[in-house]
């Protein structure tokens, strides 16, 4: 007798994942498999990482191929087999169905309605425009000019078939062309030209009531004068993340001077005598921005906590989130209990896990959460700048360069190495009096070093 088979589903292997790239499978159908074996690697915007089994039994199909993106939370991704189950002749169809219409769903996204109701678009194609004429936005015009609004699946297979768009008729939702309409017209014929590519309709970037969608960038350009890169899951989440912390977020800022005369030379003698093999550490400026970092936190705890709706969290550590480019995005993993470690347990600390993040092995644990963040582009020559913060954190220091400043000192003009860095600030949980206490104790740690012995 047959037997139900259990499904698979995508893991949500971090609080905040909602989908990833299911990068490779690790078994094959047919395969047994026992509590504990890997299944597969599951690449989400930050990292690589396996995915275990739960149960044991037998992988009786696979139903999203390694490589697909996009893949939901929850969603079926394959069928697990029992001892002497078979899966019923239904099962698998109807859930790969549902895979495919969900990732349909994710591809023919449209614009919600509360945010744009378009008109109805035109049964007859508008007047091809002069061959020179450029790109450019323009309001919804009347019959036979009016503004085509179509799927971006549509409008792929419009392309394809050089079907001009605007001669289709829509039957989706406001008159919107879908892919049916592009098959009918295919089949009964409609007339054929080479068209400029139209792209999709931007969504809200803010998403707030009221505020009209950002237009789609294609529409400034000449297809011939652009190369599309489409986005991968880590700089949607960026875009995502980074959006929203701009948008609800009430930054200020605050900035300072900072001498690192004596910070560069106790640096100097220390990475001097380092020692040789195990043990050895090479420190640089902003391991003992960390650890100052750490220090102010320790003194100000106003600074080193959390918004909530119904409660601010201050944190018992100073666990702090270093930035680190990576070539295709930006991630922040975490020193933890930063304000306990000395300046090598940082130094090394910090490069095991930019290491890690290079090479998209940090778990979600070492980047997901911490206190406060730096970000540090003083390598990059930028004097100073401003940093947007990264939630659930209530500020991010922003560091720039050191560099030889002419400075006014008991009356005279001297050279000093100086470092700006500006602390942006949560204005919910951060005043500005708050900041500036943070700023001044921070001050005193990075001109005077050994303070941070103290």
């Amino acid at each position: 007798m047959d037997h139900m088979a259990t499904q698979i589903l995508m893991p949500a292997l971090s609080p905040t994942m909602e989908e990833g790239k299911l990068a490779k499978w690790l078994v094959k159908e047919g395969d047994k498999v026992r509590s504990g074996d890997i299944l597969a690697e599951i690449e989400t915007d930050k990292a690589t990482m396996e995915f275990e089994a739960v149960d044991e039994g037998r992988i009786g199909k696979i139903l999203v191929p390694e490589g697909t993106e996009g893949v939901k939370v929850n969603a079926p991704i394959a069928v697990l087999l029992g001892d002497g189950e078979e899966a019923a002749a239904t099962d698998i169809p109807a859930a790969m169905s549902s895979i495919k219409a969900a990732l349909q769903k994710v591809s023919q996204s449209d614009v919600p309605d509360n945010m744009l109701k378009p008109p109805p678009a035109p049964k007859v194609a508008p007047a091809p425009a002069p061959a020179a004429a450029p790109l450019k936005p323009a309001a919804p015009a009347p019959a036979g000019g009016a503004r085509v609004f179509a799927s971006p699946l549509a409008r792929r297979l419009a392309a394809n078939a050089g079907i001009d768009i605007g001669a289709v008729a829509g039957t989706g939702p406001r008159g919107r062309i879908v892919k049916a309409d592009i098959e009918t017209a295919a089949k009964s014929g409609v007339a054929a030209r080479p068209a400029v590519k139209a792209p999709a309709q931007a969504p809200a970037a803010t998403g707030l009531p009221g505020v009209a969608p950002l237009p789609d960038a294609r529409l400034f350009y000449k297809p011939d004068d652009i190369v599309e890169i489409p986005h991968d899951s880590m700089r949607k989440s960026i875009a995502r993340r980074l959006t929203s912390a701009m948008t609800l977020i009430p930054h200020f800022y605050l900035t300072v001077d900072c001498n690192i005369g004596e910070l560069m030379a106790v640096r100097a003698r220390l990475n001097a005598a380092a020692p040789k093999g195990e043990g050895t550490y090479k420190l640089s400026v902003n391991d003992f921005v960390v650890k100052a970092s750490a220090l102010a936190l320790r003194r100000v705890p106003e600074v080193n906590a959390s918004w909530t709706d119904d409660a601010i969290l201050r944190h018992k550590h100073a666990d702090i989130g270093v930035a680190v480019a990576l070539d295709f995005g930006l991630i922040t993993p975490i020193v933890f209990r930063a304000e306990e470690l000395g300046l090598a347990d940082i130094s090394n600390r910090v490069k095991e896990l930019a290491g890690k993040a290079r090479n998209k092995q940090l778990k979600p644990a070492e980047f997901e959460g911490g206190s406060f963040a730096i970000s540090n582009l003083g390598m990059f020559g930028i004097k100073e700048f401003t940093a947007v913060i990264n939630p659930p954190h209530a500020a991010i220091l922003a560091v720039g360069a050191g560099e030889e400043r002419a400075i006014v000192k008991d009356g005279r003009i001297e050279a000093a190495t100086m470092m700006t860095v500006t602390l942006s600030c949560d204005h919910r949980v951060i005043d500005g009096a708050t900041g500036a206490r943070f700023l001044q104790v921070f001050k005193t740690y990075i001109e005077d070093p050994a303070a941070m012995l103290l």
